[in-house]
């Protein structure tokens, strides 16, 4: 069976229609998992499709950026839609386990999987490791006799003024890795993290939905700096666009893209079939394969040269994510009234 992206379908009324509809799906339903993504169709089909290559189980799917991601299933959290939520920031994760929805399970290789890569408590674990990166048109630099930015304080150079795109932290789990990745730069001062925020702010060209909605303009040459994760810059290379990638010497938050079992899933038992799996080496390998750019899990899976040497530039903060999860709102509101709203 194909995967097919989920969307929620009226059910046809009449007791008799009804009781042959219920028989007659209840097969298909048992042979069905429904996830919510944050990652791009791009990264996540080609693994959903594998998934059903190899089970035959299908894999219904919506993406949703990570703020909308858990507002949507803190919504549904008393009749949920999705079985797993599979492929977001570690911090929508820990906001998930905040709000309740999301249940506590290991896989079998729970074990081969270091600390840092996983909830104390098995609320959530990580498909992968991802970075946040400095994406910048070439051709722009250059025009402008700039040097890609290598420092949190080079975006605030009046060079860059209007030259800048970033996510919005009201709906992007990456507006808050950039905010969190500010304050450990930032040694944990959070008024200072805010006032760099500002100064940020008058360099802002505008504020993207999801956190990959600037590679586009900045590899158009629309924008000359796009903040985003590594796999939204490496896409935007390898179909050719002259971009430059760069990190931020003060460092950046460590990201995990999560995976959970959802809180009352009514597909239980094939939801965490389908995580299994994804700790498995065939699943991790496909991350390679696929060309996601991300660490992959499981130590023993391949990695790309590509993402290995780019990794080793970049100084990866440790993040504390049960904080993230209690703070989490608190951040973004204050972005929003302190930021874009002075």
């Amino acid at each position: 069976m194909d995967v097919r992206l989920w969307f929620p379908r009226s059910v046809a009324t009449g007791i008799a229609f009804g009781l042959v509809l219920a028989v007659l799906a209840a097969p298909a339903l048992a042979q069905t998992v429904n996830v919510y993504t944050a990652w791009p169709e791009s990264l996540s089909q080609p693994i959903f499709k594998a998934y059903t290559a190899k089970t035959g189980v299908q894999i219904n799917f919506i993406r949703l950026s990570t703020g909308e991601l858990v507002a949507r299933a803190t919504a549904e959290k008393n009749n949920p839609r999705a079985d797993v939520i599979w492929g977001a920031p570690g911090d929508g994760f820990a906001a998930a386990k905040e709000a309740g929805i999301i249940e506590p399970y290991r896989p079998p290789t729970w074990d081969k999987i270091p600390a840092e890569l996983k909830d104390r408590e098995a609320y959530f674990t990580a498909v992968a490791k991802n970075t946040l990166v400095f994406m910048s048109n070439a051709k722009l630099l250059k025009e402008k006799g700039l040097k890609p930015p290598t420092s949190w304080n080079d975006l605030l150079d009046p060079a860059f003024k209007g030259q800048i795109q970033t996510a919005d932290a009201r709906t992007s789990g990456t507006a808050l890795t950039r905010i969190l990745s500010i304050y450990y730069a930032f040694g944990k001062d959070e008024q200072r993290t805010f006032d760099y925020q500002k100064k940020l702010h008058a360099n802002v060209q505008v504020y993207t939905k999801s956190g990959g909605g600037c590679t586009v303009p900045a590899a158009l040459g629309q924008t000359m700096v796009c903040i985003a994760h590594m796999p939204d810059a490496m896409e935007a290379k390898k179909k050719g666009y002259d971009m430059i990638v760069s990190f931020p010497k003060e460092g950046v938050a460590a990201v995990i893209e999560g995976v959970a079992l959802v809180k009352g899933a009514k597909n239980r038992d094939q939801a965490m079939k389908f995580i299994d799996w994804t700790f498995s080496k065939d699943m991790q390998d496909l991350l390679d394969k696929h060309d996601v750019y991300m660490l992959p899990t499981l130590p023993e899976a391949s990695i790309d040269a590509a993402v290995q040497a780019l990794m080793k530039e970049a100084k990866l903060l440790p993040v504390d994510l049960e904080w993230v999860g209690k703070n989490r709102r608190r951040l973004v509101e204050r972005w929003v009234n302190e930021t874009i709203r002075d």
